[in-house]
């Protein structure tokens, strides 16, 4: 007789395999998701009522008794000694499925995450915001909690962090962290920035701006003396500056874009490279720190004239999606054709490539 699925050690399994996400699949067996590629699990297909049961053992107390006649439910898991996990409860053709995210108890700091050194900096303004920006997967989430935990640890300030669900769990260092999550210590997003500008903040975690209520509240916080961090699915910092101007009525897009350039300090957008020779993956990231000009830029509306400025800066530390490419190309770290196809513009790639071979460092200087 074979043994029945339990989900507890098989995501104990997982993550002693290094997975960075698990899903679960009723007639299948489980999947894992290891440096971004998607492999199978020697096991026995799942069936129905063994997934229905993993459900109903993983769910918070609050649901564990209607979750099955839900829909889409986020909420997270925790294995003590081993990691917390964010789960997605989902339906598809009528049946239970999981997608499942591995969040480490442990929060890396930023030198451990090979990130520019310029991020230690950028969490020094007073107020504003800071983006991260990125496809799913491509490691926001670590960035943002690294961010904040520099916070937490070099300065005296109450930071508060708004979250659906609550993925990385602070201790409190040198600041206060007070940790709220969406459905369960505050409405909604727009409602938990409103209320936190009561409660002494001096940083606001926003874990996505979804719509265009959550902007507003972020820009209302950011123009009032706080420091605002947030993600969004964005490519690049000018998808991110026309998905936010975006988000508003035609009208008043010209206020918005003036608002933004007071209020926006820098955005990070980042992805992450598989690299073969290493077995791991590394990440790639475009940092566009908001000078006077690229103000101006968003002002009159000229964002494409950023990517310029990004590619040819070499004063205030900016850096372009391509160079990133390259510096980790150059260090040995990935490969030039596996630069090449994490890119959004290979053919200015391959001419940074042809510079560097040439013996030109401008890039990297």
């Amino acid at each position: 007789m074979t043994e029945s699925f339990n989900i507890v050690q098989f995501l104990k399994s997982a993550v002693a395999l290094g997975a960075s996400d698990e899903h679960l699949k009723v007639g299948h067996p489980p999947f894992i998701r290891k440096n971004g590629f998607i492999k199978k699990i020697n096991m026995p297909p799942i069936s129905k009522e063994e997934l229905d049961s993993a459900i109903v053992d993983i769910a918070p107390a609050a649901i564990k008794n209607d979750i099955l006649s839900m829909c889409d439910v986020d909420f997270m898991y925790e294995i003590k000694g081993c990691s917390r996990f964010r789960i997605n409860y989902n339906r598809q053709l009528g049946q239970p499925g999981l997608v499942i995210r591995n969040i480490t108890f442990n929060i890396p700091q930023l030198q451990d995450l090979s990130l520019p050194d310029i991020l230690h900096s950028i969490v020094e303004y007073p107020n504003g915001i800071i983006l991260v920006t990125g496809p799913t997967g491509s490691g926001k989430s670590t960035t943002i909690a690294s961010l904040i935990n520099q916070i937490n640890i070099t300065a005296s300030k109450h930071i508060i962090t708004i979250e659906d669900p609550i993925e990385y769990v602070f201790n409190c260092k040198k600041s206060i962290v007070s940790q709220r999550q969406v459905g369960v210590d505050t409405k909604n997003f727009s409602d938990g920035i409103k209320y936190a500008l009561r409660q002494d903040p001096d940083v606001i975690f926003i874990g996505e701006i979804r719509d265009k209520e959550t902007m507003e509240a972020a820009l209302k916080a950011s123009e009032t003396g706080h420091l605002v961090l947030s993600t969004l699915h964005t490519n690049d910092a000018v998808q991110t500056i026309n998905r936010i101007v975006n988000m508003f009525e035609e009208s008043n897009r010209f206020l918005i874009r003036r608002q933004l350039a007071e209020t926006l300090r820098a955005t990070i957008a980042q992805k992450l490279v598989y690299s073969e020779k290493e077995a791991k993956r590394f990440p790639a990231c475009e940092i566009m720190v908001v000078t006077s000009t690229i103000k101006d830029y968003i002002n009159k509306d000229n964002t494409e004239e950023i990517y310029e400025l990004l590619r040819d800066n070499t004063v205030d530390n900016m850096i372009s999606m391509n160079t990133s490419l390259a510096q980790l190309t150059d260090q040995g770290l990935i490969s030039e054709e596996e630069a090449l196809n994490s890119s959004n513009d290979e053919a200015e790639l391959e001419k940074i490539f042809r510079g560097v071979y040439q013996g030109t460092k401008a890039y990297y200087e």
